[in-house]
């Protein structure tokens, strides 16, 4: 399971965040900074002096291939048919891992994901390291986190100089492409492949959650595509109802009312923390709306302080909050 980001923000939006904005003359890539800020890297688009930055000739794919320490990459990229794709116009940031970084995945992983039948999740790993826009290594150490080109975030870090992104050690960084910039990391990073369902149980701390769930027949509903944000409340937010209420809750005659409470904690589509500053409410999947309040003792969904955010799923995202919220 990606690693629970603790802040002290969430989002509510009813609608998916977007990876990015473009405007006349300039391109902005909008990436997750604070949980109640937004981080803007924005560049000009007409070429810089030449003196001073050479144009590069060669697209991102064969930079790579020059560079001879990318032949496993280089190969699971043609194995995932987006050659054509990292030759395109882009511009992309590609955090790309050596052929060490590979070597370090667990016997036959490599072998396994390069098969026509594993198609699709090594589409889904490689475009984990894609970053749409040009993002060179000054405006990175700005950053907590960035959107993918597959759809989930990145974490970055910076400690004693050095950066990590999703604990993957940055190791050279701003190699020019004619399409964007390469930077170089140890590691291979996989983005989150467990649905919302599946990550909630692994948790472990939802497992009263998780019985509701099933008990008002919602589990195929949250185990598919979605996306969907979900406000989970922890096995501690259940215990503050009045003694009995779960227990009544769960009978199969209280199911419709359980069913509209449960979906009153799930909003349409993929929002991260870092969009809070857009919204003071967010209309649920049960119809009705939710206030969001924000303010420096943090974010309150109705009565619910969020506590954790931006858990990653396969099928969207969730932010854990400290009571069970009521329609």
């Amino acid at each position: 399971m990606k690693k629970l980001i603790a802040l002290t923000a969430v989002a509510m939006l009813a609608s998916s965040a977007h990876a990015g904005q473009k405007c006349k003359g300039t391109r902005t890539v909008v990436l997750s900074s604070t949980p109640c800020q937004q981080s803007h890297v924005t560049y000009i688009t007409t070429a810089q002096p030449a003196a001073a930055h050479p144009a590069a000739k060669t697209d991102i794919v064969d930079t790579a291939i020059a560079a001879a320490s990318f032949k496993t990459l280089g190969a699971a990229v043609q194995a995932a048919g987006l050659v054509d794709t990292l030759k395109g116009a882009g511009p992309f940031t590609v955090f790309a891992p050596t052929d060490e970084a590979f070597a370090k995945l667990p016997a036959g992983t490599v072998e396994s994901l390069l098969k026509p039948e594993n198609r699709a999740k090594l589409q889904a790993i490689l475009t984990y390291h894609v970053v749409a826009g040009k993002v060179k290594a000054a405006d990175v150490v700005k950053l907590t986190g960035a959107r993918t080109v597959q759809g989930q975030q990145v974490d970055i870090a910076v400690k004693d100089g050095k950066v990590s992104v999703d604990g993957a050690n940055v190791i050279k960084t701003d190699i020019e492409s004619s399409n964007g910039v390469i930077h170089v990391i140890d590691s291979v990073i996989l983005p989150a492949d467990k649905d919302i369902v599946d990550t909630a149980v692994g948790a472990g701390s939802f497992n009263t959650l998780v019985a509701a769930v099933k008990a008002a027949g919602l589990v195929d509903t949250l185990k598919s595509k979605g996306p969907f944000t979900v406000f989970a409340p922890t096995d501690e937010a259940f215990a503050k109802l009045p003694e009995g209420t779960i227990a009544n809750l769960l009978k199969p005659e209280n199911k419709d009312q359980l069913v509209a409470i449960l979906t009153y904690h799930v909003v349409a589509g993929k929002v991260m923390a870092s969009d809070v500053v857009k919204v003071s409410s967010a209309e649920t999947v049960n119809g009705k709306a939710a206030v969001v309040k924000v303010s420096d003792a943090g974010v309150m969904i109705d009565n619910a302080k969020v506590v954790a955010t931006d858990i990653e799923t396969s099928n969207g995202v969730i932010h854990v909050i400290d009571s069970v919220i009521l329609p």
